[in-house]
This record gives structure tokens, sequence and C-alpha cells, in this order.
């Protein structure tokens, strides 16, 4: 049985005191709940006054991207090594990194692996565009982006991978995906990783990202192949966040 597991995106949001504030509401709203894992990404700035409110809780902490080198001349970049210690988990591929930043399934690739090899685990986004989706290339956007960013990551290694399918044209528009869809995307991409991983695929969470609100979290998490969100907005409203993990919770 996999464990769900919501984790909350602040993106470019929230000063470092506000961050630490944020945190010390979600800990009194989420505590004694269980059976579910739940972490928060703020900005980079925040992550080490961050940390230490969450001792002793179940949310963990997590960051919004990284670099794949180790150090070097890449000016404004942060290595995983630097965040080795403080996070356990990255986000890597978010669809704003793709579009606005350009990276490539090759370049995610890169940081997934460097991810693994740092004893972390990565959040790897997917998901089409709205033209990709108008035009039936779902699926075929959805292999891609699995195959490629997956490249060379080992059967051992698999299960510390989280996949987070996020049709793009629904991340912060208020338009989800139905659950129905949402449903036979993640179906879809564990197929993908069953071709190349065998049974090894049931036990790859897939968190479904894309306006996750309170009032949808329980029909889009009670799917099968859905085990869990990748929380944008909401993440930031102690009160939504909390009726989303509580929705996930077993």
């Amino acid at each position: 049985m996999r464990t769900p597991f919501i984790a909350g995106n602040w993106k470019m949001n929230k000063t470092v005191s506000e961050a630490v504030a944020l945190v010390d509401e979600l800990k009194a709203a989420l505590s004694g709940v269980s059976g579910v894992d739940i972490a928060v990404c703020p900005a980079y700035v925040a992550l080490t006054s961050v940390k230490p409110g969450l001792a002793g809780s179940q949310i963990k902490l997590g960051a919004q991207n990284a670099y794949y080198e180790p150090k070097g001349a890449f000016t404004g970049e942060v290595a995983i090594s630097m965040l080795t210690g403080i996070v356990d988990y990255i986000i890597i591929g978010h669809s704003e990194r793709r579009q606005i930043f350009g990276e490539t399934d090759a370049l995610v690739n890169k940081k997934v692996l460097a991810v693994i090899a740092a004893g972390l685990q990565p959040i790897m986004c997917i998901g089409e565009t709205l033209a990709e989706n108008e035009a039936g290339q779902t699926e075929a956007v959805l292999e891609r982006q699995t195959r490629d960013g997956l490249v060379n990551v080992s059967t051992a290694d698999i299960a510390k991978v989280t996949v987070a399918y996020e049709p793009i044209w629904a991340i912060g528009t208020g338009r989800a995906a139905t659950a129905e869809d949402a449903q036979n995307r993640c179906a879809f991409v564990r197929a993908q990783l069953r071709l190349k991983y065998g049974d090894l695929a049931d036990q790859v969470r897939i968190q479904y990202g894309g306006s996750v609100t309170a009032a949808n979290a329980q029909e889009l998490l009670g799917k099968p192949d859905i085990d869990g969100a990748l929380v944008g907005g909401a993440s930031l409203k102690v009160g939504d966040f909390s009726a989303i993990v509580k929705a996930a919770a077993r």
C-alpha cells in the first residue's frame, strides 16, 4: 500500500518571517494527523529558518528546485549538496521551470539523478500544455517526459522518485482536470513505469497537481492511481492545505 503524499509548493511567496509563521500554524492544524506523508517547499531563503520549527512534527521540508552540478561558476543556482541535511525532497522539472526557464527533459533527468545520488528524494513533474491536450497529444507528452526524465534511474532507486502529474492548463487557473481524467492520466503514467520497472511501478507514488482544493481533494485522492497531490496556491492557506492533507489520510 502506497502512503499518500501531499506536498505544498509555495513558489515565490512568503517572506522568511511569514514562512516561519505559516509553518507554526500548519503544525498546530495538522497535529495528530497520520497515514499521510506531508512536505512543504518554501523559497530557498526561508529553508533554514523554517526547518527548526518543523522539528518533532510529521511535516518534512522540500526545495523547489536545484542544480545538478556539485559546485562551480553557476551564478544564482543552488547545488543539491547545499541542500543535503536541510531538505528531504526536491521538486524537479516543474512546468514553470520548463516553460519559463527552458528546462528540457534531459536537464530534468540530470537533476533527478543528482538528487537520488545525494540521498534525497525527487518529485519529478510532468504534464501537457493546453495546446497539447487539445491536439490529443497528452499521452505522447507524458510517455516522453516519463521515459526521458528517468533515464538511468535504476530499479533500486525508482521507488525514491515521486512523479507529479500536473496538466499545465490546470495550474493556478482554478480549472482542475476531472477526477476521472486525472486518474486515467496517472494510470497511464504508471503503465509507462511498469514497462520499464515491472511490478516496482506499484511502489512509485504519483501525485496529481493543478488547482487542487479542499473542495475537490476528496474525489481526486480517492482514485486508485492518485497517491497524493502537489499543491500550489492552496498550500499557502492553513485551512485549505490542512483539509487536503486530511482528505488524503488513510
